[in-house]
């Protein structure tokens, strides 16, 4: 139980994360304090040996998070338990063989916890160090101290908040040669507060780093570009106050007479950088470091992950600088992709890259890339340039409103050296080359809008049966999987098929933008043109949403059935419809629904995610509400019949406001014409995405016909784990190459529910670390505002109800 400092033990169970990382800087040859571990099993059998486990349990059982008294008393309780326990002969006589192997010097005595760091979860802090432990018998109670504070109060409450189970967690303690410090502080090697990579942050006060962890000092603040080796900023703190070590042990504090003086001189601010960076490479990923000065000697007394920083694209270099933007806060879809989920976005861009005469793979295409398990689109080629900037401003609420903000910005303070390029001439060529072929479709459109749509979803249609049968036999016996896997590659084909519809919604989408901004001129507001938009034929989603009102519409015409829906929970709906054992209306309704729409599914961009025929407890409950409608005007049809009428009605209006107008009838003609050619063809914007999903829900489900043989034969534990696969090892696993699999999944989706913790996702990344977060923000001086992105024109007020998940909301 007694582990050199060096170990190469690599077991977060045994070690715990301070442990752990300590025993790795040793190993690398970082100046860290000598010392010994003692692993968790030490706390195991101390507890075991004392009989503690059945009387922490009693104590915990049934504590609730926010009665601060119960988890106090709760506390004092087991800890008494701890104190007045004995360590087992055998663990003390190698504590004491260790620590006399050490000359017995003054120790600290470190708390370690085993449980993981994750992106919204840190475990630094809840429980105690003892610093300037002298004599074995104060070093035996300080072990015993530590082990008792992994049963503090507000370890108790964290850990129940956060649903980590008591059970799971253990505590390592690391005793180390005491370092009488001089200054300490804490070091990050990237700026934790823009996440810019290339500033190394210190925080140093005079004395032990106690003082700053307790908040009791103002500390110098320096900020390093360890780029280029030079310290940006200095902000000299008060350090009234100091902690130092006792004679005979503990610690004592000081009142200090503010001085004006650093705590570290330059040089050493420089040279704690550059052990910072090199500490940083070590683990890979940007650390927080404690660190100790004693004499000239710098040591390091801790490191672990900045959990707050979100990671860099992979692949992707400081500089040049390059702009990302989140793929999925555009799609609505801020949790991590499946690998195969990730892998399908990007064979759709390397489709896209040959449309501009690139010939790219899904792994050599630039323009999406993969950081903390989510997709995000590369969009400096465009917004590096001026005129592609000023595209983007003006259109960026239309991919998602909550980045205009960052598009403004781009746009008004270019964050590049010099400033704003030029577009290339080979890149005019490119575009033009690219648009050429769509011109036409475009241009026939919007002289011939009427009955555009119709043809074009009929086009689509026949497009989908061609590649899949291009790919996949009748015969469902006949398809293997590399069958399926070379269906799924033709994702390839998804945007060249998918850009000729929105050519097409084009011929609606550019009069919306010039009555907008038609609008706005005349009227200071672009809801009059918005409102041109409402009751929107062609728009798939709109149909979509008819077509369950319609089933719905249908169990409320059978007063039994009606009666049982309202009755019985949306899951045990689901359950009952994919059994058959629906009430017979329902059941047909719902399947003719499904039959249509089934291939859709929440995420649905994630080829990974269940659709609803697989899992329509989210149909039942839209269901469910919907028969909750008792007013005639509140159904989804009435709704789209009134808002039909008030287009034509703000029609008018707006062509009235240009009538007023200088050359007001001709305007008025044009208001009129563009609004038809929105009304005709806008409502395909929603077409594109359509045809891929349905591309997307039709390889899923040929590959889990593949995935359930897979399972049966225990090469996967069930047919959804082939979606954690990236599309090379399913290449390799249909050709029959044996590999753990199961395993290499079971790592993916540890990977998933990590980042799925965590709880702000940026907008935008830069390549040097820095993140944006915000979206749309309520006007300065405005308190008790909220500002998001609107659905539709108009004004609604009632109760406001937080959703953090579509997937558990009724």
């Amino acid at each position: 139980m007694i582990l050199p400092l060096n170990t190469d033990l690599a077991d977060l169970g045994a070690l715990g994360g301070k442990g752990l990382n300590l025993a790795k800087l040793v190993r690398a040859g970082i100046p860290v304090p000598r010392g010994f571990l003692l692993a968790s099993q030490a706390y195991q059998d101390y507890v075991e040996s004392n009989r503690l486990r059945a009387s922490i349990a009693r104590q915990i059982e049934l504590l609730q998070t926010d009665d601060v008294a119960a988890l106090e008393e709760a506390s004092v309780s087991i800890r008494a338990m701890f104190s007045s326990g004995r360590i087992p002969d055998k663990l003390e006589d190698s504590l004491r063989q260790a620590y006399r192997s050490l000359g017995e010097p003054p120790v600290a005595v470190r708390s370690s916890a085993t449980a993981e760091d994750l992106p919204d979860l840190s475990f630094a802090g809840l429980q105690d160090t003892y610093l300037n432990v002298q004599g074995l018998s104060d070093l035996l109670k300080a072990v015993v101290n530590c082990w008792s504070s992994l049963w503090t109060a507000r370890a108790i409450g964290y850990r129940t908040r956060n649903e980590v189970s008591h059970d799971d967690v253990a505590l390592a303690v690391v005793i180390q040669e005491m370092v009488q410090a001089e200054a300490s502080g804490v070091l990050f090697t990237s700026n934790p507060l823009t996440g810019l990579r290339s500033e190394t942050v210190i925080d140093a006060t005079l004395g032990l780093g106690e003082a700053l962890v307790a908040g009791l000092v103002e500390p110098d603040h320096y900020v390093v570009d360890h780029h280029h080796g030079v310290v940006r900023e200095k902000i000299l703190g008060a350090k009234t106050v100091a902690i130092h070590g006792k004679e005979g042990g503990g610690v004592a504090t000081h009142r200090l007479k503010p001085a004006g003086r650093q705590a570290l001189p330059d040089d050493q601010i420089l040279e704690l950088s550059v052990l910072g960076q090199r500490i940083a490479a070590l683990y890979g990923f940007p650390q927080d470091i404690e660190w100790a000065m004693a004499g000239d000697r710098i040591y390091i007394l801790q490191s672990r992950p900045i959990t707050s920083l979100f990671p860099i694209p992979e692949g992707t270099a400081s500089e040049p600088l390059q702009v990302f933007f989140s793929f999925g806060s555009a799609q609505g879809l801020l949790d991590p992709i499946t690998p195969l989920g990730r892998d399908a976005i990007r064979l759709l861009f390397a489709g896209a890259a040959g449309l501009f005469g690139y010939a790219e793979t899904h792994e050599t295409q630039g323009v999406i890339k993969m950081a903390g398990e989510r997709l995000w689109a590369n969009f400096t080629p465009l917004v590096r340039t001026k005129i592609g900037s000023r595209i983007f401003a003006r259109i960026a609420f239309l991919v998602d409103p909550g980045i205009v903000p960052a598009a403004q910005a781009l746009r008004d303070s270019p964050p590049w050296p010099g400033g704003l390029r030029r577009v290339r001439l080979a890149t005019i060529r490119r575009i033009f080359k690219f648009i050429a072929p769509y011109l036409r479709q475009f241009a026939t459109a919007a002289r011939h809008p009427e009955g555009r749509a119709e043809k074009v979803e009929r086009e689509a249609e026949k497009t989908l049966v061609r590649i899949q049968s291009r790919y996949i036999s009748a015969n469902e016996r006949g398809n293997s999987l590399a069958d399926r896997v070379a269906f799924f590659r033709s994702l390839t084909e998804g945007f060249p098929n998918a850009i000729p519809i929105m050519a097409n919604a084009m011929g609606g989408m550019l009069p919306l933008m010039l009555l907008i901004s038609f609008s706005r001129r005349q009227t200071g507001s672009d809801a009059l043109a918005l409102a041109v938009t409402r009751g929107l034929p062609h728009n798939v989603t709109t149909e979509m949403d008819l077509a369950l009102w319609e089933a719905a519409r249908t169990i409320r015409d059978h007063p039994g059935e009606l009666t049982y829906f309202r009755d019985t929970e949306a899951n045990r709906l689901a359950a009952e419809f994919l059994a058959g054992r629906l009430p017979p209306a329902a059941q047909k309704a719902i399947g003719k629904f499904l039959k249509q729409y089934g291939m859709r599914g929440l995420g649905e961009i994630d080829i990974g995610r269940p659709r609803w025929r697989e899992d329509p407890t989210h149909i039942m409950q839209v269901i469910k509400g919907y028969l909750m409608i008792t007013d005639p005007g509140g159904a989804p049809d009435e709704v789209f019949r009134r808002g039909a009428e008030s287009a034509n009605l703000a029609v008018e209006e707006l062509a009235a406001v240009a009538q007023a107008t200088i050359g007001g009838a001709v305007k008025a003609r044009l208001v009129r014409s563009a609004s038809k050619r929105v009304r005709e063809l806008a409502g395909l914007r929603e077409s594109p995405k359509y045809f891929l999903v349905r591309m997307m829900g039709t390889m899923r489900s040929e590959l889990l016909e593949s995935a359930q043989d897979l399972a049966a034969r225990g090469i996967l534990g069930r047919p959804e784990d082939l979606f954690y696969l990236y599309l090379n090892e399913l290449e390799a696993l249909a050709a029959g190459r044996e590999r753990d699999w199961q395993s290499l999944v079971d790592g993916r989706r540890a990977d998933i529910a990590r980042e799925s913790r965590r709880r702000q996702i940026p907008r935008l990344l830069f390549s040097d670390g820095r993140a944006v977060y915000e979206g749309l923000t309520a006007p300065e001086g405005e308190s008790g505002v909220l500002i998001g992105s609107p659905v539709s024109p108009g004004l609604a007020s009632g109760s406001v109800r937080v959703v953090l998940d579509p997937a558990g909301a009724v």
